[in-house]
């Protein structure tokens, strides 16, 4: 898979939102290729967690996001379902799911917009459809966690992001957590 080549096709324009992408999406896959370099005994599909890294977040040019160049009209929080729908259309379901599971560490509960709807299926939340279930979607969530596109010259810390996490609740810091004793 010629990931460069997806995101050429849906970002044409060399502009900020692009760069910003390029940006976030090489330091989440390098976080992940170290990790997968520093962990031989899991088996991890490198080529395929690059490539995840790369695309997890395809979804953001749809969303209203201003500050971070996004000038959509779509809620930011649904950026992974609209990835996900842009690489299933791509024929790559493997990297559509990573998008889909790549926020927060995993959704559980309905995410609800200002004017009272949810932002998300009710029942793909409800039934576990937007949390990370195999080992490289674990990591490139993971990794994800440690840099923000709003402030893309900064890398958290472990504790820096798991604390980042508990305004979503505790249990998506202990999750994080948890991911941490294991990769890093």
């Amino acid at each position: 898979m010629d990931y460069q080549a997806i995101i050429d096709k849906y970002y044409t324009a060399d502009d900020s939102l692009r760069r910003l992408l390029l940006l976030h999406s090489r330091q989440v896959a390098d976080r992940c290729l170290r990790i997968c370099r520093q962990h031989l005994e899991l088996p991890f599909d490198v080529q395929f967690v690059e490539e995840a890294a790369m695309l997890h977040d395809i979804g953001i040019r749809w969303c209203h996001a201003p500050s971070i160049y996004c000038n959509g009209t779509e809620h930011y929080l649904r950026h992974g379902l609209i990835g996900g729908q842009i690489l299933r259309k791509e024929g790559f379901e493997r990297h559509a799911r990573v998008c889909e599971r790549h926020t927060g560490t995993g959704l559980i509960t309905v995410p609800i917009g200002k004017d009272g709807q949810p932002l998300l299926p009710e029942e793909l939340v409800k039934s576990g459809f937007f949390v990370p279930e195999t080992l490289e979607e674990q990591l490139v969530c993971y990794a994800d966690k440690f840099y923000s596109k709003s402030q893309p010259d900064r890398e958290l810390t472990v504790l820096q992001a798991a604390q980042s996490l508990e305004k979503f609740g505790h249990d998506g810091a202990v999750k994080f957590l948890g991911w941490a004793e294991r990769f890093e």
